[in-house]
């Protein structure tokens, strides 16, 4: 059976997203904060929360880590889906996977600055025999 955790920053972060595990640079917002497009989510609603990552990071880089995942069998895929908004301006979203026998992070989706201001959508899907994070 399926399972959704839906997440949508309305109140917090969700429990998919800790608090702990936000990056200097994250900013939880909406369009009505004066710091620029996106001026509102991807329903369109200006009131609504998004996470956004300040300009002045494009330099750099920032993480956002999901809490821990168990193992994925046969009958448990994990499928995460989530919109995202990537300016010209600033450079590459990747989604990277952690496995708790690995030190290192393995990138499994990217996409560049090039699809223009728009809100896109992704689902991936992930299979893995021990606990992991993304």
């Amino acid at each position: 059976g399926s399972s959704w955790n839906s997440c949508d920053f309305e109140t917090n972060l969700c429990k998919v997203l800790p608090e702990f595990n936000l990056q200097p640079g994250w900013t939880r917002r909406n369009g009505q904060s004066g710091m620029g497009p996106p001026y509102s989510d991807h329903n369109g609603n200006e009131s609504a929360y998004f996470l956004s990552l300040s300009s002045e990071m494009q330099s750099s880089s920032a993480a956002l880590r999901t809490s821990v995942f168990l193992p994925t069998d046969e009958e448990h895929l994990c499928q995460v889906r989530f919109h995202y908004w990537v300016s010209q301006m600033s450079g590459t979203l990747m989604v990277g996977l952690q496995k708790y026998s690995e030190d290192t992070v393995t990138n499994i989706w990217q996409v560049s600055g090039e699809l223009g201001d728009q809100w896109n959508e992704n689902t991936i899907t992930i299979n893995s025999t021990e606990k992991y994070e993304v």
